[in-house]
């Protein structure tokens, strides 16, 4: 499945895996996230890390009307506020989205799978 921009050039179909990669990087690349989860943590593990070529297994996008709404499973470091790391992954992810793709975004659901001890 693809996301359809309308432009006033034309239509733009842009695919799940290049917004799960660019949604993927953008919430790692917050300080407390561990790393991506699978949305399916009971049949691949709860606390399996996602590498970059499988950011797609932890990002579920939904499109309506030239916006979507996505979820991100994430792992969070233990110690940490969640709710800060979240809504800094909330922040980092619309404005990924925007500044990389031109879309824009009704809303991101962060779901912390797992919480994990960071190595010092």
């Amino acid at each position: 499945m693809a996301v359809k921009i309308k432009t006033k050039n034309g239509l733009i179909d842009i695919s799940n895996g290049v917004i799960a990669t660019v949604v993927g990087s953008a919430a790692t690349s917050n300080y407390g996230v561990v790393g991506m989860a699978s949305k399916n943590a009971i049949r691949d593990g709860v606390d399996v890390i996602l590498n970059r070529a499988n950011y797609k297994r932890g990002v579920v996008v939904k499109s309506e009307d030239n916006e979507i709404t996505v979820d991100v499973y994430i792992i969070v470091g233990y110690g940490l506020k969640i709710s800060e790391v979240s809504r800094n992954v909330q922040d980092s992810v619309k404005f990924s989205l925007k500044n990389q793709l031109g879309i824009d975004t009704r809303a991101v659901n962060v779901i912390v799978q797992s919480v994990k001890v960071l190595d010092e």
